[in-house]
């Protein structure tokens, strides 16, 4: 299933932050020092007696986790093994009745999850799939099989584990519901077809013993604000908005098109371009990177019926992005266009153009250079 290879692919807890809520109280307190000595704050016992148990009761629920996500590794391995990663199958719909829409909304279950996580953990697990993925052969070249070294396997199971925990469980569902909805009961099936279905079955049983765990020790943390739009990208970002949206009107976005594999593009070259992908996320503010998202979820609970936002969400959007873009280096947002562009054949190009008002998508892509250059002027 594409959610396999994308969960690019965190709500606090409720209840969670007593002990963080208490500290922040008595933050403003302190203790009295003798006469004629400079007044230096200081925590009060209570409070740091429940910094130290929040810490520890935090770094036991990593150390639960890690343990099960050993477990989940050693037991799961076997089946991992048998996978061909060099499939495009991963990257294609999966077969059900869901429409566009459907899809569209399953999406946004992902997005609001992702957003409520811990953006510290979120960056540990980008880690980990990064260093997991370099050691498949040196340098991102991936194996005939492009299989995973055993502990770096074990390292992204973990990662991806304490950034469930550090999410509410309905949020969790929420995308679990959504998703198993688009996939057709023959999809299972077919995959257990592909390997040995002892393994395939121990690797299920090993997974729900590591969902228990997560369930078990949840993780705490404070919630993420989202970055200011800086003023001029914000207005660049509106004349964007008004200079493209009569393409964006014209786009079919409820086609199936937009879930096939690109033409010609290979598991490596996908695989270059989800490695740049993620180096530059990684580097991304994580405030940019939560007002971003939000604009998204705002926009996707306003689109009609063909998947189209209002106008001023569509703007938002471009605002947010051209926000979190500005916060990493042009260095790593070429390197991301870079190898994407290497899989894209140009007559992919040729193909869209055909689909929509020529000098509608001629105007939208003139708006984009313009701001384009905007944002690149306020990253310096």
């Amino acid at each position: 299933m594409p959610a396999q290879r994308t969960n690019l692919i965190k709500p606090a807890l409720v209840g969670a932050c007593a002990g963080l809520v208490l500290l922040k109280q008595q933050q403003s307190a302190f203790v009295q020092p003798p006469r004629q000595q400079p007044v230096r704050p200081a925590l009060p016992a209570a409070a740091l007696a429940s910094t130290a148990a929040l810490a520890a009761s935090q770094a036991a629920s990593a150390d639960e986790i890690g343990a099960a996500a050993k477990r989940l590794s050693d037991l799961s391995y076997p089946f991992l093994k048998e996978v061909d990663w060099n499939s495009l199958l991963y990257l294609a719909k999966p077969g059900g009745s869901g429409s566009a829409m459907d899809w569209l909304k399953a999406v946004d279950d992902v997005l609001v999850m992702g957003n409520a996580m811990d953006p510290a953990l979120v960056k540990k697990g980008v880690e980990a799939h990064l260093k997991g993925i370099n050691n498949m052969a040196g340098g991102g070249n991936i194996k005939p099989i492009g299989l995973l070294p055993k502990g770096d396997y074990e390292e992204i199971n973990a990662a991806i584990g304490r950034m469930i925990a550090s999410v509410p469980e309905a949020k969790t569902m929420a995308v679990y519901n959504s998703f198993s909805k688009l996939v057709g009961a023959d999809v299972g099936p077919y995959l257990m077809s592909t390997v040995n279905a002892d393994d395939a079955k121990a690797a299920y049983d090993a997974l729900l013993e590591f969902k228990d765990v997560v369930k078990a020790h949840p993780i705490s943390h404070a919630e993420t604000a989202s970055a200011a739009v800086n003023a001029d990208i914000s207005s660049a970002a509106e004349k964007l908005s008004s200079a493209s949206y009569p393409l964006i009107k014209e786009v079919d976005w409820t086609s199936d098109l937009f879930t096939k594999p690109l033409p010609g593009a290979t598991v490596k070259g996908y695989l270059d371009g989800v490695v740049a992908a993620l180096k530059m996320g990684v580097a991304m503010d994580p405030a940019a990177l939560h007002g971003a998202v939000e604009a998204h979820h705002k926009a996707i609970g306003g689109v009609d019926a063909k998947g189209v936002p209002s106008e001023s969400d569509y703007a938002a959007i471009n605002g947010a992005l051209g926000q979190l873009i500005k916060s990493v280096p042009s260095s790593k947002t070429m390197d991301v266009y870079n190898a994407f562009s290497k899989i894209i054949d140009a007559d992919v190009g040729k193909f869209n153009m055909a689909l929509v008002n020529a000098p509608d998508a001629r105007a939208a892509y003139s708006a984009l250079m313009e701001f384009k250059d905007v944002v690149k002027a306020a990253q310096r």
